[in-house]
């Protein structure tokens, strides 16, 4: 069949792939045959769209001498090649920052050689049309993961239920979403789901007790290869994962997993997470794919979501000098605790002002009193590393120390009045009281108020240079 001839009766992009098929069934060499005016122009001259490896097309050439080796790019080669299926995808490798609308139809086959023809429509901009024009089962699924996500009001229970969903959907033996936080290097299980015939060690255990996880999570961005997840389904799918990535492969097979879909988890640039899915249902790893894809955007789109929410939440109640809870945090805690939401037994409240404050503010300005207050507040979290601290107003800051003694309070509260900040004569004055039963809170706050003030008269009495 003369390939060059059939590529150049169509008008869009288009190339023949030849695919080597194996006598022990798996595949070898994966070939670009012959392009059409319009592929080769993509490759050989300065288009708006992918650049890749090569600007020179050769005909028969390694697929690899133009972007990096990508698994899914081999999947549908061979789907469309060898198995004679007829494939289209719509997707976004993260290699590029395009979006390919791509055509797989098989061709006649010459000996153990397979050919498929692969036709692409690349742009920068996402159609939604294209990417909702799924099967009925995949939109099905897609959209009952969408409700949840939509209507769940504990976060935490509806990522739980989606990726129950997910493992269902994929008949898998373990389903996760675990994050990233690549400033602090860590990670964390954010849901899990096993299956209940099997007795392994659940992930957030194994993400928790391996010190070396995140290291190892960090090297699956290299092992996908830029292309939007991994598909591992065979023995064959495994070698690429033990020449690619020798320390994850020992992992998945001390674990007794043989078969992976992982997706990365990104928003933006940005990559928050990954979910997957271990020992799944292979023989639909194409509908698992397709569901999958999309899928993941949402699950992306709600983790960011609640990923701002909570830092708007910190940034609501932090106070931005010093580090510690503001005022209005301190509030809604007191009213809880008032109103018998935070049932607490044996409460300790501290109320420690600062003394000299102004007087550091006018010998050394404003910047020195700055200081000043933040290493009030670094003294009071290192005397308090299990309390609630507050910035009550000004040079003011409060303590709850939940589940305390009479004197253990007594004892801190000693040394702090006894610290000394480093600024001249500036230093605390304390006012602290006990209680057996929280409800007696505001009496509390009213009595270690007092308490403070009176310390502070002290303090001025015998030092009236620094009065305020």
């Amino acid at each position: 069949m003369d390939f060059q001839a059939f590529v150049d009766c169509i008008d869009v992009m288009t190339c023949v792939i030849s695919v080597e098929l194996l006598e022990d069934g798996k595949y070898g060499d994966i070939r670009l045959v012959a392009g059409n005016k319009a592929y080769v122009k993509s490759i050989e001259q300065v288009w708006d769209g992918p650049q890749l490896m090569s600007t020179k097309f050769v005909p028969g050439s390694l697929y690899q001498n133009y972007f990096p080796q990508d698994m899914n790019f081999e999947t549908v080669c061979y789907r469309a090649a060898v198995e004679k299926v007829p494939v289209h995808t719509y997707v976004h490798p993260d290699r590029f920052d395009f979006w390919f609308n791509l055509f797989l139809m098989p061709l006649v086959n010459e000996g153990n050689i397979y050919y498929c023809t692969y036709t692409q429509e690349v742009s920068r901009v996402l159609d939604t049309e294209k990417l909702a024009n799924l099967s009925h089962n995949t939109t099905s699924a897609v959209l009952n993961t969408c409700i949840k996500l939509h209507d769940g009001h504990d976060f935490q229970e509806t990522m739980s239920s989606v990726i129950q969903d997910i493992r269902e959907l994929c008949v898998a033996r373990t389903c996760s979403i675990m994050l990233l936080d690549q400033q602090e290097k860590k990670c964390w299980v954010l849901a899990q789901n096993r299956s209940n015939n099997i007795a392994v060690s659940s992930t957030r255990s194994v993400v928790r007790d391996d010190p070396d996880f995140y290291n190892i999570a960090l090297s699956w961005e290299d092992t996908i290869g830029g292309s939007n997840c991994l598909i591992v389904k065979n023995q064959n799918d495994m070698e690429y994962v033990k020449q690619k990535n020798p320390r994850w492969y020992q992992s998945l097979t001390n674990a007794g997993v043989w078969s992976i879909v992982l997706f990365p988890l990104k928003k933006g640039k940005d990559l928050l997470g990954y979910m997957w899915a271990t020992n799944f249902e292979t023989k639909d790893a194409e509908r698992i794919k397709e569901t999958l894809e999309l899928t993941t955007y949402f699950v992306t789109s709600a983790i960011a979501n609640e990923q701002l929410v909570q830092r708007l939440k910190v940034l609501s109640s932090i106070d931005m000098l010093t580090g510690v809870m503001n005022r209005n945090e301190m509030n809604n805690r007191i009213d809880r605790i008032a109103g018998g939401d935070d049932q607490i037994k044996d409460l300790g409240i501290v109320f420690a002002d600062l003394n000299g404050l102004k007087r550091v503010n006018d010998d050394k300005g404003h910047i020195s009193g700055d200081q000043l207050l933040q290493k009030a507040a670094e003294v009071l979290r290192e005397l308090f590393p299990e309390g609630n601290i507050f910035r009550a107003g000004g040079d003011e800051f409060m303590i709850l120390v939940p589940d305390t003694t009479e004197e253990y309070l007594k004892e801190k509260a000693d040394r702090i009045h006894e610290t000394r900040l480093g600024f001249g004569d500036a230093c605390f004055a304390v006012g602290w009281c006990f209680i057996e039963d929280s409800k007696d809170i505001l009496n509390a706050l009213h009595i270690s108020d007092e308490r403070m003030y009176e310390d502070k008269e002290r303090f001025y009495k015998e030092h009236p240079e620094l009065k305020r």
